[in-house]
């Protein structure tokens, strides 16, 4: 799973990004991978996605009521993709406002344990539901490199 890191901080996520208006979940993904951490469409294969929109509410004392629009949480897609290049082409510098500045491959069930805490339910159903297209046999979860290069989750939300 690629897992990256909020830039100047130490607050890891999987890479995500809002949906822009006509946009489709699968454009808006494509979108923000290149944005984000520098991959096309050909660098990737989409293996599974969430049947539906997956939510979270923000805590109180996250919420920035002097923003506009206020945020009060997030409703998301989530994408299970294949790398099919190497980890080289991972760019996290190609955006104006980078917003990682490391990644790494992690264990499938590692975000769990390091994501905020009012994301992580929604971490769980996601990761549960996908899971399936993943390990049709649970007993069979990536322990290799090159096995967890091939079962990175990226979401999506708007």
């Amino acid at each position: 799973m690629l897992w990256a890191r909020r830039l100047g901080q130490d607050s890891w996520q999987f890479p995500q990004g809002g949906i822009k208006l006509h946009e489709s979940p699968e454009e808006a993904l494509y979108r923000e991978l290149r944005e984000e951490i520098g991959l096309r469409p050909e660098h990737v294969e989409i293996i599974a996605c969430t049947r539906g929109w997956l939510r979270y509410r923000l805590p109180k004392r996250f919420i920035r009521a002097n923003s506009k629009p206020v945020c009060i949480g997030q409703k998301q897609r989530w994408f299970v993709l294949r790398l099919l290049v190497e980890d080289e082409v991972v760019r996290l510098d190609l955006s104006d406002k980078p917003e990682f500045d490391q990644w790494r491959w992690v264990d499938y069930w590692q975000p769990l344990k390091e994501i905020v805490f009012f994301k992580r339910q929604v971490y769980k159903k996601a990761l549960q539901e996908l899971e399936a297209a993943l390990f049709p046999d649970k007993s069979s979860q990536p322990q290799g490199k090159a096995e967890r290069r091939a079962n990175a989750p990226y979401r999506r939300h708007s």
